[in-house]
């Protein structure tokens, strides 16, 4: 039988990952795990209203969303740890600017550069609802047919209650087709 455990997001583990945006002419970066996708065109970006990031994402209507993988993890981590309003984040990664506007981080190996077409502000966080302008990918995780391999390409996932990473595993299953006879 199932227990009641209260209204909690139970959603998780979630991809982690670093969004860019920049504020006053300068790249900074912040953790984020709250994130998914809205449709095939958008992603929804989640950040508590306090990040200095924010500013500049309202700023500029641009951000850059880094997965994270295991090797710039302890860079990435840190990120969720240090407030740019406090710290010049911008030496933190090598980027490069995107083709509109977002940094994106060189050491990732998938980014994603966004637009953002509207916030909906909730219980002191702004979800940023973007446009995917442009998805960058290393070479080394792509496929044949150029789509993102997750047999290379193993993002790390972030898991709420615990505070842990994981990185993603095993095969399930191929979807559409396990009750295929």
């Amino acid at each position: 039988m199932k227990k009641n455990i209260g209204a909690v997001p139970a959603l998780y583990p979630s991809p982690l990952m670093v969004v860019g945006a920049m504020v006053d002419g300068k790249p900074t970066w912040t953790l984020a795990a709250h994130a998914g996708t809205m449709a095939h065109s958008h992603l929804m970006v989640s950040l508590a209203q306090a990040h200095y990031i924010n500013r500049g994402v309202r700023e500029t209507g641009r951000l850059s969303v880094n997965v994270v993988d295991t090797g710039w993890l302890k860079e990435a981590d840190r990120m969720g740890t240090v407030s740019g309003s406090k710290v010049d984040k911008s030496g933190a990664f090598e980027w490069t600017m995107g083709e509109n506007g977002a940094p994106l981080i060189d050491e990732a190996k998938v980014s994603i550069e966004c637009e953002v077409d509207g916030n909906y502000e909730l219980e002191h966080f702004d979800h940023f609802v973007c446009r995917i302008l442009a998805t960058y990918a290393d070479g080394a995780v792509l496929n044949e047919k150029g789509k993102i391999d997750y047999h290379a390409f193993k993002p790390v996932l972030f898991e709420f209650p615990t505070y842990e990473y994981f990185v993603t595993g095993e095969k399930a299953g191929d979807c559409g087709r396990m009750n295929a006879e």
